[in-house]
């Protein structure tokens, strides 16, 4: 069944996410490459690295693994104020975008980037079993790319299914419009090939919570592409996949969806734990 989201709902505080928030002091650490081999590929040296806010002091805490929006052609990485001081830590990242990048360029750099803090979470403190997935827009299809096509993670000995939760905002659940742009086809011209998160949907996939803005207000078929991916994954069995649609606002609201990101990594740790 369709879930919407009123606005009375989605301007809850942050204060209703106690089991994540906590008192303590965090670090920050910007502009850590995630590809270990030295590359000669000067953009790629320029561009994939991610900025790291985590708490210090601090033993087995969450991870959230941030993508920006802009279509794959622009955005920078930034940490959003209302997901510091919650008891988590976020990585926020850089990937490669068109057209100094292609496809697939924007996938294995999604996946280097997740693999990353995988590998290296527990050294500072974090749990590896609680690392989620989330993006806005751009960052939303990536997001559901990089966890429920599990190849670009099995390049580096990654199961996607060691993912907690994906939270995708907004994203593109055909293939992106700009993929489509690099290979001549019209931003109106509907393509679902094996770079459409729809063509990887399987029961098996972590928890995932789909959102859009107001379907009257969201980019062009967002929310209509959102709603076919859900429908779609209940139908293939998966016993955790949800839709919210924050009606009055447009396309990638940050607010009202950060607070809904961290009552979503609060549910699922939740879950976990009965």
């Amino acid at each position: 069944m369709l879930r919407n989201l009123y606005l009375c709902l989605v301007t809850l505080s942050i204060s209703a996410v106690p089991s994540i928030a906590k008192e303590s002091s965090y670090a920050l650490k910007e502009n850590i490459s995630y590809y270990s081999d030295s590359s000669s590929d000067a953009y790629l040296q320029e561009r994939c690295k991610l900025d790291l806010y985590y708490p210090k002091n601090e033993k087995g805490f969450a991870t959230v693994v941030w993508f920006h929006g802009g279509g794959l052609k622009n955005g920078n990485k930034k940490i959003a104020d209302r997901l510091k001081n919650q008891g988590i830590a976020v990585a926020a990242v850089n990937y490669r975008m068109y057209p100094k990048a292609k496809a697939p360029a924007y996938l294995e750099d999604t996946a280097a980037s997740v693999a990353w803090v995988f590998k290296n979470i527990e050294s500072l403190g974090g749990d590896p079993d609680k690392v989620f997935v989330s993006g806005s827009s751009a960052g939303g299809y990536l997001t559901a790319m990089v966890g429920l096509d599990k190849r670009w993670l099995a390049a580096h000995d990654i199961d996607a299914d060691q993912i907690a939760g994906l939270i995708p905002l907004a994203g593109q659940m055909f293939t992106h419009f700009t993929v489509r742009e690099e290979r001549g086809i019209g931003k109106h011209q509907v393509l679902v090939d094996d770079l459409a998160p729809i063509s990887h949907i399987r029961s098996d996939a972590p928890p995932i919570l789909f959102v859009t803005g107001d379907r009257t207000m969201e980019m062009i078929a967002r929310w209509e592409e959102n709603a076919y991916m859900y429908r779609m994954m209940l139908e293939v069995g998966h016993p955790d996949a949800r839709l919210l649609e924050l009606q009055g606002f447009g396309h990638a609201p940050g607010e009202p969806f950060y607070p809904l990101l961290l009552k979503e990594m609060n549910r699922v740790l939740k879950l976990r734990e009965s």
